[in-house]
């Protein structure tokens, strides 16, 4: 697929999801997700899977940071069962919560039908200059919440690489 305009920055993905980690189920989510990214002129280093676990997603996170990627959009974890630790994890590395951007991802999701994205407690927000964005694992969560994201993208990136 050929990108319009020149690519705005590198985005990583980060799948939360015990079955895929454990070998157990096929992630179907990650291509949807770079794709959407790409779309978004985004270049993406990488689809990663790590298992719902707070510790594996920090390291993760962390490592998209230190990587220097611009954009780290995790999928999963985000409601309300025990299980669902992606936003905690996330809440330890961010340096700056954007709730706008987290608010705006739930309501629209919740109006489009994806009840995962109005339960969700995602977070946005700013990790050194990398933007961490927590999306619901439906299909209808990713692509609602895509989005909602894609026109706010280029301006974070922008503004946290100090060309805004």
């Amino acid at each position: 697929m050929e990108m319009a305009g020149p690519q705005i920055g590198r985005a990583l993905v980060v799948i939360v999801d015990d079955r895929v980690s454990h070998g157990e189920h096929e992630d179907s989510i990650g291509p949807l997700v770079t794709e959407l990214l790409e779309e978004a002129r985004l270049v993406v280093d990488a689809a990663v899977v790590v298992p719902g676990d707070p510790v594996a997603i920090r390291n993760a996170l962390n490592t998209a940071v230190i990587g220097g990627v611009d954009l780290v959009v995790t999928v999963g974890g985000t409601g309300v069962s025990p299980r669902d630790v992606t936003a905690d994890a996330t809440a330890g590395v961010l340096d700056r919560p954007i709730p706008g951007i987290a608010e705006a991802i739930r309501a629209s999701g919740l109006a489009a039908g994806a009840v995962d994205a109005g339960l969700s407690r995602g977070l946005v927000g700013v990790s050194g200059s990398t933007l961490v964005v927590n999306l619901a694992p439906s299909r209808a969560a990713v692509r609602d919440g895509m989005a909602t994201l894609t026109p706010l993208v280029a301006h974070v990136i922008a503004e946290l690489s100090g060309l805004d």
